[in-house]
């Protein structure tokens, strides 16, 4: 039991009693304590399992005595009884990008929509744009949504999977007859999706392995159970694979089953050249072959080195040049998570985010931050509690409130006041150059207006990225992975006029964005253009996102000299100024 399994629990009644059209008093206390469970600083679990909830504010009598339910026996009657008169599929509507409670409440009253599968019917038949508030081009979305579902369904983003992925890992490697285990597959090489997840152990005792992998309580089904590759289905639909080698094959193993694949058919081409043949569990001599008989590999740098590479790091095993800079000696020492000493783009409750400035100072200060900057949304984000400029102003004067207490008790902290800015449509900024010269830097983001064509949206990018008060462009391409698709831009063109403004490029590391895309950093980097790892924070364990920009940072070929926010506090003042100064 997690705290996000009771948030979820609630925030799922809460869109249920909003189909049924129940009271929406009854319905929003629902969502204020699933806000409140993700919110709270202690063990909400245990105090929930303990009926210790009394007096938090946002959690009455009635939740608290279903917390309680829910965290002692794992069940809640309550939930049981409600989803019972659903079909399961309900909830598959509610993951469509554009498809809020309210549609969903009208596509299942008025055509009983229960399913996906039903929505594609009706929307097919042309039935969805008869219905009041949706019309033909909403229907036409609602098929491009579905369709976009369908070419994904199989894919889950690397946040989805982190969690388990690092809980079986975990489980293996606690087994007394494991030797070694790891990850490989795309999870290793920090893909933004993945199909499947790849765990290999080496161990004495493969059949021991075997069984405590599918005898765990978070299988729902086993694929197949074997004496060294087993597969099993978690309750989410993920696909884990466990394969048990011995210690002699470890190396050549885990480098195989890392991938990618073209990435391997490289190296067995260059083990092959040598007089080498080179499979997933070891490196042999190829019949005829006058070459000395190889060695056994402790690690995978070894057969690395014996092929007369440096160590190539899982994340850059794509076939994009790595081999031939491991030969030349001309990898990149990669950026590590021990590098950031601080981060910009992030929210409070000022805006759309879920906890106050001095909690989101104290989670960076936890995390051992030097910096963090609050970037709140802009007066157009209406949708998002943007701020005006009297709100904002009320945000700065807090801001160096804060800051003088830091430097009062010696603190090496700041706070930097920021704002994440609306680029509107023609390109124009949501606040004039005169405010905007009183921030420390501004992150500037589109959030509306995502279907002008190519040129047209390239061309209001470049516009907002010339302004002078502009410091770094957020979520360059607005995608939301598995869910929206990117907004036509050219990213070449914008990453040349960052260059040519000195203008940085935010590396959205908000595992459902991801963006700037991990395949175009080389290019920025040629370029000079520079990198922030930002985690748009819209909750202080939102901060722990870092960890997604760092491993696409890396994939992205990036080093701490590439990234802005690794700079410690005293050069990051500067380099804000710097910016400031050079427009």
């Amino acid at each position: 039991m997690t705290r996000e399994t009771l948030a979820e629990t609630l925030e799922n009644i809460a869109l249920l009693l909003e189909l049924k059209g129940e009271n929406p008093f009854k319905i929003r206390a629902y969502r204020t304590g699933a806000e409140t469970v993700m919110q709270f600083p202690g063990n909400i679990v245990e105090m929930a399992r303990q009926d210790e909830l009394e007096g938090i504010k946002g959690i009455g009598d009635a939740l608290r005595q279903k917390l309680h339910e829910l965290a002692g026996t794992g069940k809640l009657e309550y939930w049981e009884n409600l989803r019972g008169e659903f079909p399961e599929t309900i909830f598959e509507l509610f993951d469509l990008q554009g498809i809020g409670p309210k549609k969903v409440k009208a596509l299942y009253d008025e055509l009983g929509v229960d399913s996906i599968a039903k929505l594609k019917e009706v929307a097919e038949a042309g039935e969805v744009a008869g219905l009041a508030g949706f019309g033909k081009k909403s229907e036409e979305k609602i098929l491009e949504a579905i369709a976009f579902r369908e070419t994904n369904s199989d894919r889950f983003r690397l946040g989805d999977v982190a969690d388990p992925t690092q809980m079986i890992l975990d489980s293996l490697k606690s087994h007394p007859d494991c030797l070694r285990a790891e990850v490989g597959g795309s999870f290793r090489r920090g893909k933004e999706t993945v199909h499947d997840i790849d765990f290999l152990v080496a161990t004495k005792q493969p059949q021991a392995l075997m069984d405590h992998f599918v005898e765990q309580g978070w299988v729902k089904d086993v694929i197949a159970h074997g004496k060294t590759k087993s597969s099993v289905r978690l309750e989410n639909g993920l696909q884990c694979d466990l394969r048990a080698v011995s210690n002699d094959e470890w190396a050549c193993a885990l480098m195989y089953f890392t991938g990618s694949k073209e990435h391997n058919v490289v190296i067995r081409g260059r083990a092959n050249e040598r007089g080498y043949t080179l499979n997933e569990y070891r490196l042999a001599l190829r019949e005829g072959s006058d070459a000395e008989a190889p060695p056994t590999f402790a690690e995978e740098k070894d057969l690395y080195e014996f092929l007369g590479l440096d160590y190539i790091a899982p994340e850059l095993r794509e076939n994009g040049g790595e081999v031939e800079a491991a030969e030349s000696g001309d990898l990149p020492r990669l950026i590590e998570l021990e590098n950031l000493r601080g981060t910009f783009h992030n929210h409070t409750l000022a805006s759309d985010g879920k906890n106050s400035l001095e909690e989101m100072a104290d989670a960076a200060r936890d995390l051992g931050l030097q910096y963090l900057g609050i970037a709140d949304h802009s007066k157009s984000s209406f949708q998002a509690n943007g701020l005006d400029e009297k709100r904002l102003r009320a945000q700065l004067d807090e801001i160096r409130q804060l800051n003088r207490g830091y430097e009062n008790e010696g603190e090496n902290f700041r706070l930097f006041a920021g704002n994440e800015v609306d680029i509107l449509k023609d390109g124009s900024l949501d606040f004039d150059e005169e405010l905007m010269a009183e921030l420390d830097y501004v992150v500037a983001s589109v959030h509306n207006a995502m279907t002008l064509s190519e040129s047209e949206m390239t061309k209001r990018l470049v516009k907002a990225i010339s302004s002078p008060s502009v410091t770094m462009l957020g979520h360059l391409t607005g995608r939301l992975l598995l869910q929206r698709e990117p907004y036509a831009v050219s990213v070449p063109d914008i990453i040349d006029a960052c260059a040519d403004t000195g203008t940085w490029i935010e590396l959205n590391c908000n595992p459902w964005r991801l963006d700037m895309d991990w395949r175009w950093w080389k290019l920025a980097k040629e370029k000079g253009v520079k990198c922030v790892i930002n985690p748009d924070a819209h909750r202080t364990d939102n901060l722990q996102f870092l960890w997604y920009g760092i491993k696409i940072a890396r994939k992205g070929w990036l080093t701490r000299e590439d990234v802005m926010n690794c700079l410690p506090l005293d050069e990051i003042v500067e380099a804000l100024s710097a910016k400031r100064n050079r427009a």
